[in-house]
């Protein structure tokens, strides 16, 4: 994000001193619904960002500008209570209530944000907006925590005070993005690792216009089906606790146990834990055709067994997929509209990048957005002292 131009929006709104902070996108290269069932995720924070404007308030309130859509709300620290009108306030007031229900006693702020995070497209805004929040509240009170507890508590914000049960995976990479790799993260205990982006290609996002609404979306259902399918498989499988803990040759085994939707949800999961796995040691060893064959059996599970796609994202897929140096195409996020990621050769990006717009606009008559992204590093406070 050009954070001088951000600067010069906000410079006659904030007088005075002012800190900023920023937190990043994410695209998920593989591993999709796997978080919240114990397993294992495979995204990289993106060169696509929130920045926060933060100038110390009165003693104990807050008031918040979202300059993007012209947006206002305020709170008292001493009474966080959700605002129904001013929606999107909740994630930076499910972030103040649970770090105070934690014990962080913070201090009143006044706050102006933008992002080109693009809002309800599978690439985390409300993420990125979560952890900046956290990161500058923290900072303006003074205390040092690590990313991952900031990650946890960014989690429950969501899941707790907005009313949307995600995984940790979006907060997490927000937070302990590393420039130029992936992070392997284990959603079980935490333990991640980098893995360099593989060279020779490119990771390309193509944004079909299509928005979904995450907390109203089928994506508890999904969640509650992948429980259940967890309820009647620990009961012959002495030591599953989640879809994480069970083989693929141990869901078949037991297929019949399972009504047929919860089954291909647990196959989803299951075999997509598996993929990322792959995946992983396909980037060690640099083999870019088995990393595109893994992403496009990602989005085929995706698609056909858990029912998340769309047609435009399977649209953008196909139009990929389709493309000379294209090695694998598929969703990326929560699902039900948003992004396709695509692994490209090098010296086809600006090819792809030229045919994919033109191609997906005839197929569906939306106007998308392919770029390149780059992965980059997580959140942090930004020094301005030489831009103001």
């Amino acid at each position: 994000m050009d954070i001088e131009g951000f600067i010069a929006r906000i410079s006659d709104e904030l007088e005075g001193e002012f800190r900023l902070f920023r937190a990043p996108g994410r695209v998920n290269l593989i591993g999709e619904h796997t978080d919240y069932n114990d397993g294992f995720v495979l995204p990289a924070a993106i060169d696509r960002e929130v920045l926060l404007a933060v100038r110390p308030g009165g003693a104990r309130d807050v008031t918040l500008h979202a300059l993007d859509f012209n947006g206002f709300s305020a709170f008292s620290l001493d009474e966080i209570g959700y605002d129904a009108a001013e929606s999107w306030s909740n994630y930076l007031r499910g972030v103040c209530y649970v770090l105070e229900e934690a014990d962080f006693h913070l201090r009143g702020a006044d706050i102006v944000f933008a992002g080109d995070v693009p809002i309800g497209s599978g690439l985390s805004s409300s993420a990125a907006l979560e952890v900046a929040t956290a990161v500058a509240f923290l900072a303006m009170a003074e205390y040092e925590v690590p990313g991952i507890q900031i990650a946890r508590l960014c989690q429950r914000a969501e899941n707790e005070f907005v009313g949307n049960r995600c995984g940790i995976m979006d907060q997490f990479i927000s937070a302990l993005g590393e420039p130029g790799h992936a992070l392997l993260i284990d959603c079980r205990t935490l333990e991640y690792q980098p893995y360099p982006v593989p060279a020779g290609a490119k990771i390309v996002i193509g944004d079909t216009g299509v928005r979904r609404g995450l907390v109203d979306s089928a994506y508890n259902e999904r969640r509650e089906q992948c429980e259940t399918g967890v309820a009647i498989l620990e009961k012959v499988l002495p030591g599953v606790n989640a879809l994480r803990d069970v083989l693929p040759t141990q869901l078949d085994a037991h297929k019949a146990m399972l009504p047929e939707i919860v089954y291909r949800r647990c196959r989803h999961v299951v075999t997509e834990n598996a993929r990322v796995l792959q995946a992983v040691r396909a980037m060690e060893a640099g083999n870019l055709a088995e990393l595109g064959r893994l992403l496009n059996a990602s989005h085929d599970s995706l698609r056909d067994d858990y029912e998340v796609s769309c047609p435009e994202l399977d649209a953008m897929v196909d139009i990929a997929r389709r493309q000379s140096g294209v090695y694998g195409s598929r969703m990326t996020g929560a699902g039900f509209g948003g992004c396709t990621v695509s692994l490209v050769a090098d010296e086809y990006a600006d090819a792809f990048v030229a045919a994919v717009g033109p191609a997906y606009r005839v197929a569906t008559g939306l106007d998308p957005q392919i770029y390149v992204c780059q992965a980059s590093a997580g959140a942090g406070e930004v020094e301005i002292e030489h831009l103001v």
